[in-house]
């Protein structure tokens, strides 16, 4: 069954952080390495369902803001209580701060739910000096893997879209951001173990022939 994300996200809240989830393993494998020093700086992460990436910006120091749609998403994630005053329901295309608020922006598997990327990814940009976006590469949405879980002995299929490189890149320009870098990243060795844990030791040698992620991070152009 296909559905929204604010659907699918208000279903799979209660097993979220439950689940093996190779996509969010292989994410934070290779971009904690490349977040730098966040000690006293200021952090929103943007479509923070239950509060990963700002979990991991606070435990490095940083004042960390989560700010999502899903009210039951947010409720888990108020649930690990140091975080519970700085949670938001709100929307990526209208973002509750003010111009340059951010040290740094985080949008972790975000955009491509929304059928247009560029108002999200506008937001993103005024908010904060520094932004790192990442998502499903494009190779994998082409070979037609699904953002999808179980539930209630259901598979949900959570309705994407594709957004070109090209038009966050015009975005970025119009925003005034400097493309810093980007990686592209398949499944390896460290990723087996979630492979595993959710049965499906047998996808995982042909998975990992397929980029599966792409992030990217840009800097203000003052700021570089």
């Amino acid at each position: 069954m296909t559905v929204t994300a604010e659907q699918g996200y208000e279903i799979w809240s209660e097993r979220y952080d439950a689940d093996p989830n190779p996509l969010l393993a292989l994410e934070t494998r290779v971009l904690l390495p490349r977040l730098g020093d966040l000690a006293q700086k200021i952090v929103i992460d943007a479509a923070s369902g239950t509060g990963r990436w700002m979990s991991i910006a606070s435990a490095m120091g940083a004042h960390a803001f989560g700010i999502d749609s899903s009210p039951r998403m947010l409720a888990m994630a108020a649930r690990k209580t140091a975080l519970c005053g700085r949670l938001i329901q709100g929307d990526l295309r209208a973002l509750p701060f003010r111009s340059g608020f951010a040290d740094l922006a985080l949008c972790s598997f975000a955009l491509s739910y929304l059928p247009f990327a560029a108002g999200a990814f506008g937001e993103l940009a005024r908010v904060s000096r520094r932004m790192i976006v990442s998502d499903l590469h494009p190779s994998a949405m082409l070979k037609g893997w699904k953002r999808s879980f179980h539930s209630g002995g259901k598979t949900w299929n959570i309705d994407h879209y594709y957004h070109g490189r090209g038009d966050l890149e015009q975005t970025a320009r119009a925003a005034h951001m400097r493309l810093e870098w980007t990686i592209e990243a398949a499944f390896d060795l460290p990723e087996l173990v979630h492979f595993e844990a959710a049965g499906k030791r047998m996808l995982f040698e042909d998975a990992a022939r397929t980029p599966a992620l792409f992030a990217a991070s840009w800097i203000r152009e003052e700021c570089a």
